[in-house]
């Protein structure tokens, strides 16, 4: 195949539903020649809740949807998958692949002063220990704070961003991690950058906020020139997007996310039947 055959394949990117498009958004911004082909698993969604053994079968069915479609790399937009499953991924690919952990330890970590990182995510993605047992790879002195954040799914999801009660929430949730002085803080769940100023609120803004979508977009942009694979065409990039269910719901709220329409958003059935 020609490389120009091969660098004009899209980007395959999955999630367990809505939230990876803060990484498409990213992806868009950073890359904005790149086809992109987005799956999210909304009939199955949340991952960040689910055992490790259910999220690893689901990984499976991403993927393989994803390589249906012929892409040149996937990202796992997912942060639960990311924690839990990225070798799944890597077994079944025989493509360049990222999640969004590593990137955003890496960006954590360039931004710290005082080596106190706090982390934010799902159950699931907390639990895993992923962010933490990488910022100690990355550094042994590292002090990690961890906290589950379950609330902040659904009420981005309502477009409840800016209210009182989700400023209280967020105060409750974040208390524990101001009192340990952090000065950087990873939004470990792809729903969270859409709090960013409701977050920088409740915390005064004494603490930088790491977007592991943005540091995961210019990861992607690396690898994809360490891999030659770079679409050098400069026309309006493909963008397609799929889901495993409900997708009006996923059109209507999916623009929250990608900060513009997104077009047509087909329905797939994955998995076994």
């Amino acid at each position: 195949m020609s490389k120009n055959a091969i660098n004009s394949k899209a980007i395959g990117v999955f999630d367990s539903g809505i939230g990876g498009l803060t990484v498409v958004r990213a992806l868009l911004e950073k890359l904005p020649y790149e086809n992109i082909v987005y799956f999210g698993d909304t009939a199955r969604v949340p991952y960040g809740s689910k055992s490790a053994q259910v999220v690893r079968e689901y990984t499976q069915d991403d993927t393989d949807f994803l390589l249906s479609k012929d892409v040149k790399m996937i990202v796992v937009a997912c942060n639960t998958v990311s924690a839990v499953a990225l070798d799944v991924v890597l077994k079944r690919a025989n493509l360049p692949v990222t999640g969004v952990i590593i990137p955003g330890a890496l960006a954590a970590m360039a931004s710290t002063k005082n080596k106190r990182i706090g982390v934010i995510g799902t159950i699931g993605t907390v639990n895993s220990n992923a962010y933490k047992n990488e910022l100690k790879r990355l550094n042994h002195s590292t002090n990690v704070f961890s906290k589950a954040c379950p609330l902040f799914v659904p009420l981005v999801e309502e477009g409840w961003l800016d209210l009182k009660a989700t400023e209280l929430i967020a105060s409750e949730y974040l208390f524990p991690l101001t009192i340990e002085k952090i000065d950087t803080l990873i939004l470990g769940c792809t729903h969270y950058p859409l709090l960013k100023q409701t977050i920088s609120k409740v915390t005064k803004g004494m603490v930088t906020l790491i977007d592991s979508g943005e540091a995961t977009a210019a990861t992607v942009g690396a690898m994809l020139d360490e891999h030659g694979i770079r679409n050098t065409s400069k026309e309006t990039p493909n963008v397609q997007f799929f889901v495993s269910d409900a997708p009006e719901k996923f059109t209507s709220v999916g623009e929250l996310f990608l900060g513009k329409k997104l077009g047509v958003v087909r329905r797939v059935q994955i998995g076994k039947h």
